[in-house]
Parts: structure tokens; C-alpha cells; sequence
């Protein structure tokens, strides 16, 4: 199982897990069912997508908050 880190803004790659580690040493069991559904995706080979916000991306909506208020800010 791969786990891949993208950032949901700009759809660069944060990181990579390329070994077996269990969600529970990932972190995910602190998610609600609602945050899961919307942050972590699986592909058909298994592998776990997790959409986070690279530091530039996370620069950018402190300095302009309204940023937000669009469906794709920077694209």
C-alpha cells in the first residue's frame, strides 16, 4: 500500500509512503466519518490518496483569505 500525500489546492505531491503503515499510525482513526470521506480516497490497486495543504498553498490563503471562497483558487 502506497500512501500519497497531494495537496488539494494546487495538486502538488507532499509526500509519499511507499511501505505498509496501518491508518492508526497514520493518524486517520482521529478523523469523523465526514473529514475521512472528504480528505482520504483509495485507488483500484489499493493504494490510499490523502488531499492536505502544501505550506505555499497554506501561505497564500493566510495572506488572502478570501481566496476561499472559490471553488479553485489557484488554478
Amino acid at each position: 500500500m502506497t500512501v500519497t500525500y497531494t495537496c488539494r489546492y494546487c495538486r502538488s505531491t507532499v509526500g509519499k509512503i511507499d511501505e505498509s503503515v496501518n491508518e492508526m499510525r497514520l493518524g486517520f482513526h482521529w478523523l469523523t466519518p465526514e473529514e475521512r470521506k472528504d480528505i482520504i480516497s483509495y485507488d483500484m490497486n489499493g493504494d490510499t490518496h490523502v488531499r492536505v495543504v502544501c505550506e505555499t498553498c497554506q501561505d497564500m490563503l493566510e495572506k488572502n483569505p478570501d481566496l476561499l471562497l472559490l471553488k479553485n483558487p489557484f488554478q
